[in-house]
């Protein structure tokens, strides 16, 4: 996999969004053979990982809340994005503390997580890449394969591969756009 290609990847999905822009997801980018074969027995044994020339672990941080981040609030009041008050919002950590006593935290950040894994599978699309979310492995193991083991504040949110492929795999289809889109409430 060619270094810009790689490169490129990353600057568009570090540009994904996040709610409060709080940025609460790392990327891990696993090259080495030893490093994929290591995920693909976390996997269960699939082979994608051992298969592709990299794999992104996209490892939430259910902790970012906690610190201060004013690089953040400075930043986007700086760029013009935030006003003063929603940045002096944005430090009250309201939000935070809503979300711990309703305990989303972690699902906060693996929605933050999530949405930069899209961002990235549809940048590897548009550049000649297959890119495949994968699901399935010990999350314990994947800790280990990427060296978070003793971070409870992390969590792993999900693995894709990445790599030029020969192969156009067959659509399995979707069901109707009528059964999976509504307007206005879910159906009864």
């Amino acid at each position: 996999m060619p270094t810009e290609i790689l490169d490129e990847l990353f600057e568009l999905a570090v540009e994904a969004p996040t709610a409060w822009n709080m940025q609460d997801r790392k990327i891990i980018a696993v090259t080495s053979a030893a490093g994929r074969q290591e995920l693909s027995a976390a996997a269960h044994g699939q082979p994608q990982p051992a298969e592709a020339p990299v794999v992104l672990v996209f490892v939430a941080e259910i902790g970012a809340w906690e610190r201060p981040n004013t690089d953040i609030a400075d930043l986007a009041v700086r760029n013009g994005a935030w006003n003063p008050e929603f940045a002096a919002l944005f430090e009250s950590r309201a939000e935070f503390h809503e979300l711990r006593e309703r305990e989303l935290l972690r699902e906060n950040a693996i929605k933050n997580s999530m949405i930069a894994a899209t961002y990235v599978m549809l940048a590897a699309t548009s550049l000649g890449l297959a890119s495949a979310p994968m699901n399935g492995w010990d999350p314990d193991l994947v800790r280990k394969a990427i060296g978070i083991e003793d971070r409870p504040d992390l969590a792993i949110a999900v693995l894709v591969t990445i790599g030029y492929t020969d192969v156009v795999p067959p659509h399995p289809g979707r069901r109707p756009r009528a059964e999976l889109v509504f307007s206005e409430r879910y159906p009864g």
